[in-house]
C-alpha cells in the first residue's frame, strides 16, 4: 500500500444526477483505497440511497473532518452536510435544492483544500439549470473554483491514456476564439502550461502547438494565423527557455502526442482538443484544473439526468478521475506559480 496516500475530497455532485451513483461504484474498487484516502462531501441519506441503487457492499462512516476518516475499503468516509429533503428529491429533474446542495459540496471541499485538510478534489457532475434554479451565480465548476480561490483564468488540461492537452481558448465561438490566437497569448500560455506541468511533478515537458488551418496554413496559402501570430508566439516561448515546437498540423499532432512524441499539446480552441481526447477514450478523458492553490481533477461528462437513479451509469470516468488525483497529489506543489 502506498504510504503517501493523499486525502482526496469527492464532492458528491448534483443529488438528482449520476454523481452519487458513480462515486459509490468507484469506491467499490479497492484499488482506489490503495492509491489514496477518499472522503465524500455530500448528503449521507442521498449517498446511502446511491449505495442501495448500485447494490454496493459499502457502509457509511459519517465524519466531521477528513482526519477522522477510517480510509478502509468497504467503509465510505463522508462529511454529511444534511442539505437534501429526501421526500422532495426526484432523480433526473432540475431542482433548486439540488443545485444549492451541489454548490455547498464544492464550497466545503474547497475550504478543506485551502485549509490543507485534503490534498486534492476529484469532482463529479453538476447541472447548470439546477444551479440557476437555486440562484447560484455560477454556470459551472471552473467559474466557482475561480471565484472561491480568487484565481484568474484557471488553466484546463485534459489527460487521457497518457496524452495531455491544454487549451488556449475555451468557451468561445470559433470566430471569437481565432481573435484570441495572438502571439502574446500563445507565448503566455506556453509559459503557463510549462509551469502547470512543473506543479504536477512532470520532469519532461516538450510541447507541440496545434495548427489552426489545414496543414498549418501551408506558409500562408490557407490562412495567415500561423505565420503572423501562432508561429511567432511559439518562437518567443522557445527563446525564453520553453521546449516547444509548431504549429503542427492538427490532423496529426494528437496522434503523435498519444504515441509519446510530445509531453503535451496546446490546443487552440475548445473542440479541437476535446474531439481528440474523447475520440481516444471518452470515458477515460479526465480534466485537470491548474493554477488553483490545490489539485483538482474532474470527470468530463454531465449529470446524465436521463439515466440517473437507474444503476446504468458507468463509473470508469470517475474511477480514473480519482486515480489521476491520487497519482499527481503527492507530487503536486503550489509554490512554483507566479
Amino acid at each position: 500500500m502506498n504510504k503517501e496516500r493523499a486525502i482526496i475530497a469527492i464532492p458528491m455532485g448534483d443529488p438528482a444526477g449520476i454523481g452519487p451513483e458513480i462515486t459509490a461504484k468507484s469506491l467499490v474498487n479497492e484499488e482506489i483505497y490503495n492509491m489514496c484516502k477518499p472522503v465524500v462531501v455530500g448528503d449521507a441519506n442521498v449517498f446511502a440511497k446511491a449505495i442501495e441503487i448500485v447494490d454496493a457492499n459499502l457502509t457509511l462512516n459519517i465524519i466531521e473532518k477528513p482526519e477522522d476518516g477510517l480510509f478502509e475499503h468497504g467503509k465510505v468516509d463522508i462529511i454529511d452536510l444534511k442539505n437534501i429533503d429526501m421526500e422532495e428529491l426526484q432523480y433526473g429533474e432540475v431542482q433548486a435544492q439540488c443545485g444549492q446542495a451541489a454548490f455547498e459540496y464544492i464550497k466545503t471541499s474547497v475550504e478543506l483544500a485551502k485549509d490543507g485538510d485534503v490534498k486534492a478534489l476529484a469532482t463529479t457532475p453538476i447541472n447548470k439549470e439546477s444551479l440557476k434554479a437555486a440562484g447560484v451565480p455560477y454556470i459551472g465548476h471552473t467559474e466557482m473554483l475561480e471565484d472561491l480561490t480568487n484565481t484568474k483564468d484557471p488553466l484546463t488540461m485534459f489527460q487521457v491514456n497518457g496524452m495531455r492537452i491544454f487549451f488556449l481558448t475555451r468557451h468561445l465561438s470559433l470566430k471569437d476564439a481565432i481573435g484570441q490566437m495572438t502571439k502574446e497569448r500563445v507565448h503566455d500560455y506556453l509559459n503557463r502550461c510549462d509551469k502547470a506541468l512543473q506543479r504536477l511533478g512532470v520532469e519532461s515537458r516538450k510541447f507541440a502547438v496545434a495548427g489552426l488551418n489545414p496543414h498549418s496554413g501551408e506558409g500562408g496559402l490557407f490562412g495567415m494565423e500561423e505565420v503572423e501570430e501562432i508561429g511567432p508566439g511559439i518562437e518567443a516561448a522557445v527563446k525564453g527557455g520553453i521546449d516547444a515546437v509548431g504549429p503542427v498540423p492538427a490532423d496529426s499532432v494528437f496522434f503523435q502526442a498519444l504515441n509519446g512524441k510530445y509531453d503535451a499539446v496546446l490546443s487552440l480552441y475548445h473542440d479541437q482538443g476535446h474531439i481528440a481526447a474523447k475520440m481516444t477514450d471518452f470515458h477515460r478523458t479526465i480534466s485537470i484544473t491548474n493554477s488553483l492553490p490545490f489539485l483538482r481533477t474532474s470527470v468530463d461528462h454531465g449529470t446524465a439526468f436521463d439515466i440517473a437513479g437507474k444503476n446504468i451509469a458507468s463509473s470508469v470516468s470517475m474511477e480514473e478521475c480519482i486515480k489521476l488525483a491520487a497519482e499527481y497529489a503527492p507530487k503536486f506543489t503550489s509554490d512554483t506559480m507566479e
